[in-house]
């Protein structure tokens, strides 16, 4: 029998806590919870969950810096942003810190499930996939070089930090170089989402991109927008 899929909610909220803990534990995962940002650390440290659903606005630490900590360790855990908060530079910030996709308050069940279950897709995906997948663990494109392994990039502004998510993003982009993607079907492919929607959380990951690999943000010369339908990836 297959052991339970485990997820730590760091969530300050008492009603919002126990809430997510029941409906979790419901669709047969195993919960832990945290009340503050540093407990959810010490949780994180000590029970090495699979996934963590982490509010923003929390004591002691906030999610931020708690991503940031955990990051700085493992690039590889699935972390989910929760915030009430709809400014979009939170989103983005949260993006920049590594964290895999966002959720703003409030939010459905069930599309809170379904956003766990997408990304716990892309994760065991990924896992199955990097010892295989290009040889030499490098990318290469116009004068930019990807070091998978290492999660970073060399380019003509410098050497820059890459989350897992924008190496899978890379990846997916050169496989189809010079195609049309749609941007439902990039969710499919590198977030694991099997339906419609979302397509904000690509986007803000697509600005980030551009501006650590493209030597203008603003006139992108390899990940070109096609207006109404997604993104073309050009190698040279």
């Amino acid at each position: 029998m297959s052991r339970k899929i485990k997820i730590l909610v760091a969530e300050d909220d008492n009603n919002i806590r126990e809430g997510l803990t029941d409906a979790l534990e419901f669709e047969g995962y195993e919960v832990f919870s945290a009340a503050d940002g540093s407990k959810a650390l010490k949780a994180y440290a000590q029970l090495h969950p699979d996934l963590i659903l982490l509010d923003v606005m929390m004591p002691r630490k906030n999610g931020y810096e708690v991503c940031r900590e955990i990051r700085r360790g493992n690039r590889d855990i699935p972390i989910i942003m929760l915030t009430a908060k709809s400014e979009e530079i939170d989103k983005v910030l949260g993006l920049e810190l590594g964290s895999d996709d966002y959720i703003t308050k409030p939010y459905s069940l069930r599309e809170l499930t379904a956003r766990i279950a997408a990304v716990l897709r892309r994760s065991r995906r990924k896992k199955g996939n990097d010892k295989t997948e290009y040889h030499g663990g490098e990318l290469k494109f116009g004068k930019v070089k990807v070091y998978l392994k290492r999660l970073i990039a060399t380019t003509p502004n410098g050497e820059v930090e890459l989350s897992a998510r924008e190496i899978e993003l890379l990846k997916y982009f050169m496989l189809h170089a010079g195609t049309v993607l749609n941007r439902d079907d990039i969710l499919e492919k590198v977030w694991g989402m099997n339906y419609h929607g979302f397509s904000r959380t690509l986007d803000q990951h697509i600005v980030q991109l551009r501006k650590k690999i493209e030597p203008d943000p603003k006139k992108p010369s390899h990940i070109k927008t096609v207006y109404g339908i997604g993104y073309r990836f050009i190698l040279d």
